[in-house]
Formats: structure tokens, C-alpha cells, sequence
């Protein structure tokens, strides 16, 4: 493990401890895991997941009210 200083204005690092604190999870993990997002090497996954994206954004939608009363809830 290394350890590394960044430079993170102080609102959004407090409200991100928060959320972290709020669920439970650590911040540097939550850090490393978007990190290695970005550098992921797998663009045939990344390719996939975006056309599945764009195939989702082109179905028809319904317009729904009361999402509670609409499905049984």
C-alpha cells in the first residue's frame, strides 16, 4: 500500500466522509476503486455497457404518477 497526499477542497472531502461514515465504508477503498475505474483495461466491457445504455435510452418510457399505486405496492 502507498500513501499519497491529494489536494481536495474541504467541502466536498467532508460531505464525502459523511457518506462514507453514513454507509459504512472506508474512503481511501471508495477512492481506489474509482481510480482503478478509470484506468480499467477491459474497453470491450466498456463498449458493451454503452450500448446497452443507448439501447435502454431509445425504448419507450411510461409516464408514471404514483409509482407505489401503479405497481402494487
Amino acid at each position: 500500500m502507498v500513501l499519497k497526499t491529494f489536494n481536495v477542497s474541504q467541502d466536498v472531502y467532508a460531505r464525502f466522509s459523511q457518506f462514507c461514515k453514513g454507509h459504512g465504508m472506508s474512503m481511501s477503498k471508495q477512492v481506489e476503486i474509482f481510480m482503478a475505474s478509470q484506468v480499467e483495461d477491459d474497453p470491450v466491457a466498456r463498449k458493451e455497457y454503452i450500448n446497452k445504455l443507448n439501447q435502454i435510452r431509445k425504448m419507450k418510457s411510461i409516464k408514471v404518477d404514483d409509482f407505489s399505486a401503479r405497481f402494487n405496492l
